[in-house]
């Protein structure tokens, strides 16, 4: 058929799948599919309910919300982050009633806001409790360390005496048994119980966690310049070092010289959170999607990043803190420092002694997440979500049981998890995802910009209808330049939006190469 576009209808064209290719356009207009509007703006998100929050958390995050006018979630997020990064891997969640499967709370995430929205300064007052832990490890250590470095000339002095009587038994009988003068009672230099960290590379971070087995949190008050970091293709080791470190479980062992051998981390368990500015997610998203640099999921891992609006209204509140809220988190986070298998009830595996004690959902709760996963799964499989957003959902399989175990502890809770905690958990999967939606879609928000400024081009006629790729980067128009990339992705986005149809040309009599041509919808042009 000469005109392949003449034997559809209107509405024949208008269901053609996009991915195909309309083999010859031909001059029938009428049977031009209607165009759909060119994307805009931000994707909408869902808005915060405290309610999802431990209840000993409620009060407090909605205090700081008030006093610095600022969306709760950016002290919701470091506030859970933080207490799920106290229990660390000493407490786990087996979500399956007969089954192995475990889980740690150690979370991921990310704030993403402009310059000067007080990001930092909430997430500050978030981190108050994790920060008076620390300061208390700080002050117990510091004392532990003037006690060891009084007694120091007592260790040497016992350790000259030992040399001594080594020397004189060995001096009778060159093969005694000298055990029990070379194993000294003086102990080891303590240690500081560090529980959290803001700029280390991946090895010094890797003796800290020998220092403090059951995990740390890293803070960054920029995470996109980590990330950014990880990126290079010399730092491939303390890539794979932090992608493995998101598991919670996941033994490692360091082998350097110089540094020693066998330097071995039983479970690598690092929580995760900092902020971020808008242009530079989504220049990072773009990279990820369209150039597949850094493509191993490690932005997926954020399971906890949100993107909130910020509202118009602004008040000056200029009271106290309240105390008493203020003093119960600080409380809920010092009973989740002191927890332990037998104040939990948790149980044991008789099977692996080195797995860490773990909780299981009640009947209840176990039917209600059994529904959730069958879903989850269900949208895992259907092909309909992109390939990024379809592997950020699967980390969900951490989030929904390592959140439904926060707040269960938090909450003071023993034994079985009931359904309140696990409803707060599938609250707060349906809320992050809709901020993840935001996020991955910024990503693209660069292509939908160059479509705009194809479209506008062609309307001003500085374009031929008819035209190819190269002939748009040849013009080198904002934003895509001369790009190919970017111009085959805003190219993309007028085809979806059936503002163009493509077309593949065959190389001719002479063989050669196929061309591929766009044709510009008249309908849209005149839109």
């Amino acid at each position: 058929m000469d005109n392949p576009a003449a034997a559809y209808s209107g509405d024949d064209m208008a269901d053609l799948d996009n991915s195909g290719i309309v083999a010859s356009i031909g001059a029938a207009r009428s049977a031009w599919p209607d165009p759909k509007p060119l994307p805009g703006g931000l994707l909408p998100v869902p808005a915060f309910d405290t309610a999802m929050l431990p209840e000993a958390f409620r009060p407090w995050i909605e205090d700081i919300a008030e006093r610095m006018q600022v969306p709760p979630e950016f002290a919701a997020v470091p506030a859970m982050i933080a207490a799920g990064s106290v229990i660390g891997n000493r407490i786990a969640i087996r979500p399956k009633a007969r089954d192995d499967w475990q889980e740690v709370p150690n979370l991921w995430g990310m704030i993403v806001g402009r310059p000067g929205v007080l990001k930092s300064p909430t997430t500050g007052q978030a981190m108050r409790p994790l920060g008076a832990l620390a300061a208390a490890a700080h002050d117990e250590w510091q004392a532990e360390m003037g006690v060891w470095k009084a007694e120091a000339d007592i260790r040497d002095i016992r350790a000259q005496a030992r040399k001594r009587a080594m020397q004189a038994a060995l001096k009778g009988n060159p093969t005694a048994d000298l055990s029990h003068l070379a194993a000294g009672d003086d102990g080891e230099e303590p240690t500081c119980r560090r529980y959290r960290t803001n700029d280390t590379g991946y090895q010094a971070l890797g003796e800290l966690l020998m220092q403090n087995p059951r995990g740390l949190l890293v803070e960054r008050d920029e995470l996109l310049s980590l990330l950014h970091s990880l990126d290079r293709e010399e730092a491939s080791e303390a890539r794979g070092f932090f992608l493995s470190a998101w598991n919670g479980l996941d033994s490692y062992t360091f082998d350097r010289i110089g540094r020693g051998l066998n330097r071995h981390i039983p479970r690598v368990t690092v929580s995760m959170f900092g902020g971020t500015q808008p242009a530079k997610i989504a220049g990072y998203v773009r990279a990820i999607t369209h150039e597949g640099r850094g493509d191993d999921g490690l932005l997926q891992r954020f399971s906890m990043a949100v993107w909130p609006d910020l509202s118009p209204d602004w008040q000056d509140v200029d009271r106290w803190p309240d105390s008493n809220h203020r003093r119960r988190a600080g409380e809920a986070f010092a009973r989740l420092d002191a927890i332990s298998a037998s104040v939990v009830e948790a149980e044991h595996d008789e099977l692996s002694k080195s797995a860490p004690p773990f909780l299981r959902f009640d009947p209840g709760a176990q039917n209600a997440f059994a529904e959730w996963r069958c879903s989850l799964e269900a949208r895992l499989r259907s092909g309909d979500l992109s390939p990024h957003f379809e592997s950020h959902l699967a980390k969900y399989r951490k989030l929904v049981p390592s959140l439904a175990l926060i707040i269960h502890l938090a909450n003071g809770g023993t034994g079985p998890i009931g359904e309140l905690p696990l409803i707060a958990a599938l609250a707060w999967a349906e809320y992050l995802e809709g901020h993840a939606a935001r996020i991955y879609q910024a990503g693209t928000a660069g292509d939908v910009d160059g479509a705009k400024a194809i479209l506008r081009n062609l309307k001003a006629g500085r374009l031929e209808t008819t035209f190819t790729a190269r002939d748009v980067a040849r013009k080198n128009w904002s934003p895509m330049g001369t790009d190919p990339a970017r111009v085959k992705a805003a190219l993309d986005v007028l085809e979806d939006c059936r503002l163009v149809i493509r077309e593949q040309r065959e190389g001719g009599e002479r063989g050669g190469r196929p061309t591929r041509t766009y044709t510009a919808n008249p309908k849209g042009l005149r839109a």
